[in-house]
């Protein structure tokens, strides 16, 4: 079986409902819910020992993309995400830890692209975890990513758009 991620939320390459896009609170310009989406998964190889789950921008002007979302010790027998459970006030898991974005802070950030750019890709990838990954809440999405680098056994992304 194949490692695969989907959604209720939205289909692979569709554009991210009002819900999942950066709330006004956040000063960037947008007016969304802030609501990180559902997210399922299934086909997870043996040997895995718990999931993470990111958002990542590659278009945002940056030089170096936008992590929107970092969650990782996910436990194994966990398969699933509902709506807003990367969102502040909501409960993850037991177990399972939010890191640091690019906006400063550990949760989900929705997107807010420039206005007037193109539509941004935002890549929700779910990783199947075979090894320890160390972090605290303040760990950068660099450091997760190096530590996802070399813990991977597999993973799977779900696509969505926004542009405004």
């Amino acid at each position: 079986m194949t490692f695969k991620v989907t959604s209720n939320s939205f289909k692979d390459g569709d554009y991210l409902a009002k819900d999942h896009i950066l709330s006004a609170d956040f000063g960037f310009g947008c007016a969304g819910g802030n609501q990180s989406p559902h997210l399922k998964w299934s086909g997870a190889p043996a040997g895995t020992k718990s999931f993470a789950v990111t958002c990542y921008d590659p278009d945002a002007p940056t030089g170096s993309g936008f992590w929107h979302w970092l969650a990782i010790n996910i436990p194994a027998d966990v398969t699933e995400l509902a709506v807003g459970a990367g969102s502040a006030g909501s409960t993850m898991p037991m177990g399972a830890l939010q890191t640091r974005t690019d906006f400063g802070a550990p949760g989900y950030g929705g997107p807010c692209p420039p206005e007037g750019d193109h539509p941004h890709r935002y890549l929700f990838t779910v990783f199947a975890v075979g090894g320890e990954i160390r972090a605290k809440a303040d760990t950068s999405a660099a450091i997760v990513g190096f530590q996802l680098n070399f813990n991977t056994l597999a993973k799977s992304a779900i696509m969505g758009l926004f542009k405004r």
